[in-house]
């Protein structure tokens, strides 16, 4: 498989994400209850998911790559974790939640299995 088939279904899901997330803010800034910290704190692990993603398209080298996707794979943990909290706090519905929240992980997974990919390929070399 070549490597653009590869980059382009995480292209897709992140574009995708940012417009999914982009509503999800516009709920966020228009909820009454919304915690202000837990918000900003989403917003900057999410947007981190999708920079870090977006750097790792013209990586340096092999290993920088596998670094920029490790740090947006920990940021879509730590967002998942936020939706979870302004979930709980009743500050977004189960629907938002759950939309974000597969998304999220469905970036995860996709970059869990690039990482184990770039890694063999490093370890081979």
């Amino acid at each position: 498989m070549k490597k653009s088939e590869l980059q382009k279904p995480i292209k897709d899901i992140i574009r995708k994400y940012g417009f999914e997330r982009v509503k999800g803010d516009d709920y966020l800034v228009f909820s009454k209850s919304g915690n202000s910290n837990a918000v900003f704190q989403l917003r900057k692990s999410s947007s981190s998911v999708f920079a870090n993603i977006t750097e790792a398209q013209y990586p340096q080298s092999l290993p920088d790559m596998l670094s920029k996707f490790k740090i947006a794979r920990k940021e879509c943990v730590e967002t998942e974790s936020w939706l979870k909290m302004l979930l709980n706090s009743d500050v977004i519905d189960e629907q938002t939640f759950k939309t974000l929240r597969n998304l999220c992980g469905r970036i995860r997974r996709m970059l869990t299995s690039s990482c184990v990919t770039i890694e063999k390929k490093l370890n081979n070399s």
